[in-house]
């Protein structure tokens, strides 16, 4: 509506202007935050996918070296690669190529299945070369316990981790399943306790951390031990605890009863062969079996909790976290990440075949109901030198460091014409931006937002983002 056209002259009586002094001496005096107003779009992608593999390159990544590559030797001494596949625009790494898995007789499996070097896919990757963790900050955040409680909660000191925010966020459709009889799994994390924070409202939301790679301690169901009489003793008395607390103190308590219940519906999906990853099982389940998972992701934790992850997702699961590696690497670098290296790839690539492979109970592939991510606390820095003076690298306040140069894969970003490219860019011989820069917790805001997760008053300032769809 268009303002009136008659227009009144502005004056201030001996009343209005008491007034407002009055105002103003108050607002003077009490302390005031500003904050930015709340940003709650959603992507043309919101709930495109169901799942999402989330991976942390372990201990602080190089990034330069593989996702951001095209830039000078004191960022990238391993150099660019020039096996890229065609229509790559993003910077990928020489260290992209390597893929000892795929040579010689024993690795005939592997090649029989279509496992391809990463090279070959890096245009169905699309890549954010500057994800920083505060985009306003006067420098990087390279400190292994701030960076990583950034990583895993979006903050310093957050309260909540991403996992827990997944669980908070999809409430409404695990409900709506129980509602038809079917319990659906949890996101879990490999491993990793501080993706599973989280107090007050979310508390009941935080998820499973599964140590090892499988679940064959809920091999016996416990209930099944007790005599028929013994069975409904527990629930009674919870019950009764439960009515004696004054309403105000009964959260811890409903928490507790609806974490034991949870285990207990859990544990029958627990108990499924399916989940038995560390079998050979020739069974197709999904269109795939566990002995080709474990042919195609590895033997290693790793690789068993990647396929883990990938049988979860038959019951329901929307995410699961995983570490791989070990990049802290601030001496022998130059000998130690090609190997460190070699395993990612193999992981990706491992990935890449058994989502395009499998059958999703909705349609399609997984591949077309999945995203997979990878990420770091922090980026790496050498002080303008290709290696430190041990051939290792650092983390400091400097632009390597602060650049996260996360690539994203999956049906989602194929179907949005992203495969291949780059969104954002830098300047080569010093790092500075010269695109978009993203703040890390945008990033876990979108991935939350193309689950189709609730995201509204989580991460306030921080929109989805939307370019993935422009």
């Amino acid at each position: 509506m268009s303002d009136s056209d008659d227009k009144k002259s502005v004056t201030f009586g001996r009343r209005r202007l008491l007034q407002g002094l009055g105002a103003g001496t108050a607002a003077l005096a009490f302390p005031h935050l500003w904050l930015p107003g709340e940003a709650r779009a959603q992507t043309p992608g919101h709930g495109s996918i169901r799942h999402l593999i989330y991976i942390r390159l372990s201990g602080g990544f190089r990034f330069t070296t593989a996702f951001n590559s095209d830039v000078a030797d004191e960022f990238n001494p391993f150099g660019l690669s020039d096996k890229r596949a065609p229509g790559t625009e993003w910077g990928a790494g020489r260290l992209l190529e390597r893929a000892t898995w795929l040579e010689g007789e024993d690795a005939k499996p592997q090649r029989d299945l279509g496992m391809k070097p990463v090279t070959d896919f890096t245009n169905e990757m699309c890549v954010l070369p500057c994800v920083d963790h505060e985009p306003f900050s006067a420098r990087a955040d390279g400190g292994h316990g701030t960076g990583l409680e950034r990583f895993l909660t979006g903050f310093v000191g957050g309260a909540t981790g991403f996992l827990t925010l997944v669980n908070y966020g999809v409430r409404e459709r695990v409900k709506e399943a129980a509602s038809r009889g079917i319990t659906l799994l949890p996101a879990f994390s490999m491993g990793e306790a501080g993706m599973a924070t989280g107090a007050g409202e979310y508390a009941t939301y935080r998820p499973p951390v599964l140590e090892g790679s499988g679940f064959e301690r809920f091999s016996v169901d416990p209930d099944s031990t007790l005599p028929e009489w013994a069975k409904p003793l527990p629930g009674k008395m919870d019950a009764r605890f439960h009515a004696r607390l004054h309403t105000a103190l009964r959260g811890g308590v409903e928490t507790y009863q609806q974490t034991r219940k949870a285990t207990s519906d859990y544990g029958k999906i627990f108990r499924d062969p399916l989940l038995r990853v560390n079998s050979d099982s020739q069974e197709q389940v999904d269109g795939i079996s566990n002995r080709e998972l474990r042919t195609l992701l590895g033997t290693d934790t790793t690789g068993l909790r990647a396929a883990l992850a990938l049988r979860l997702f038959h019951f329901g699961c929307p995410a699961v976290f995983l570490n791989q590696g070990g990049y802290d690497f601030h001496s022998r670098e130059d000998m130690e990440l090609p190997g460190e290296m070699d395993a990612a790839n193999r992981l990706v690539s491992g990935l890449r075949t058994a989502l395009q492979k499998m059958q999703h109970p909705e349609g399609g592939t997984y591949w077309d109901k999945t995203l997979v991510v990878l990420g770091s606390e922090f980026g790496r820095t050498t002080g303008g030198s290709r290696y430190n003076s041990a051939n290792g690298s650092d983390h400091g306040s400097d632009f390597a460091t602060r650049w996260m140069s996360m690539p994203f894969m999956g049906g989602v970003i194929t179907a949005a014409g992203k495969g291949g490219k780059s969104l954002g860019s830098v300047n080569r011989t010093n790092l500075k931006a010269t695109g978009q820069v993203y703040s890390y917790r945008s990033v876990l805001k979108t991935m939350l937002d193309l689950l189709g997760a609730d995201h509204q008053g989580i991460f306030p300032a921080d929109a989805p983002i939307q370019d993935f769809f422009a």
